[in-house]
């Protein structure tokens, strides 16, 4: 007799399903070894030692310094680092826009709510590559040189550089002023940056937007006909009634979207921003071992959407639980 509470074909399941992790297991060290068994035949060297030799080449924009003479290890984790540091505030920034356009549509503003609907089939219709060459081509091509920079704020200066902003240097609070055929003080960021930050936000705040107003429309009317009748007013129906149910309805879709942006990150080889696939397309020129390079990438990108896919899921669960409202 099955033990109370167990399903009698759970023992069964789990032997299947660890037979099938043994069987891929298999496959996978019977491509390596045969993979690394041509190339040895071949003459052409494998293995990931050529991440401890030089990496024979710099970065032009990275927070971690590398130059020609440090391991490739050390060039990749640069590339890492760049990669994250345009997608993290790359989904923070499609958060706020998205949710702002998102209520944007469902506003009772006319020209707002098409202004709204304007940017969310504009954006989502356009494929992100196209956007992110336009970006840069508008950042490098049709903004004035740095010595006519255009001044946005004190201290902030947009030009084709890039975007010049305060910041703390050897003096002390700096501001960027331009001299001469550049701008000196303060931090730039670069028009690749910018380019991939700005194309990443609006394209995937697109479609969080059409999310939240694809929950706010699925809920039944009455709900609001209800909180109307109680004596709320239509905002306070929208913001205490609607609101915490449709984001409960949205919030897969968004953490899986904002998930998406991490991984069109890798499109920032195609404007010359250095982040890990462009690091990884120079090391195999450098080194040839395209195959490691190729295995380093996905193995990132995958433990990165694990790790966001880990976090996205607690989220929900917590929300589900009511612990969000």
């Amino acid at each position: 007799m099955p033990m109370p509470g167990r399903h009698p074909g759970s023992a069964a399941s789990r032997a299947v399903q660890a037979l099938i992790v043994v069987a891929v297991a298999a496959l996978l060290a019977v491509l390596a070894m045969t993979t690394a068994a041509h190339l040895q035949q071949r003459g052409i060297r494998s293995g990931f030692d050529f991440l401890l030799e030089p990496a024979g080449f710099t970065l032009g924009e990275s927070l971690l310094p590398v130059d020609a003479g440090d391991p490739t290890v050390l060039a990749f984790a640069a590339g890492l680092v760049n990669t994250l540091r345009v997608a993290v505030p790359g989904a923070a920034l499609a958060l706020v826009i998205g949710v702002l356009a998102g209520f944007g549509r469902l506003g009772d503003n006319p020209l707002i709510r098409g202004l709204a609907g304007a940017y969310v089939n504009a954006f989502r219709n356009v494929p992100l590559l196209l956007q992110l060459l336009a970006w840069y081509f508008i950042l490098t091509d049709l903004l004035p040189p740095a010595d006519a920079a255009l001044s946005l704020a004190p201290g902030v200066l947009l030009s084709k550089s890039g975007l010049a902003l305060p910041w703390w240097g050897e003096a002390g609070f700096e501001l960027p002023v331009a001299a001469g055929f550049g701008i000196e003080g303060g931090a730039r960021l670069t028009p690749e940056y910018l380019a991939m930050l700005i194309g990443l936000a609006l394209y995937s705040a697109a479609y969080i937007a059409e999310t939240l107003r694809a929950a706010v429309v699925a809920l039944p009317a009455g709900q609001r006909l209800a909180a109307l009748a109680l004596g709320m007013t239509p905002r306070q129906a929208f913001r205490l009634v609607l609101l915490p149910q449709a984001w409960r309805a949205a919030l897969p879709p968004v953490t899986s979207q904002l998930l998406n942006l991490f991984k069109n990150a890798s499109l920032a080889v195609a404007i010359g921003y250095p982040d890990l696939v462009s690091v990884a397309g120079t090391s195999l020129n450098q080194t040839g071992r395209a195959i490691e390079c190729l295995v380093i990438v996905i193995t990132v990108y995958l433990l990165l959407s694990l790790a966001a896919a880990a976090l996205s899921h607690r989220l929900e669960a917590r929300v589900l639980r009511g612990g969000v409202a």
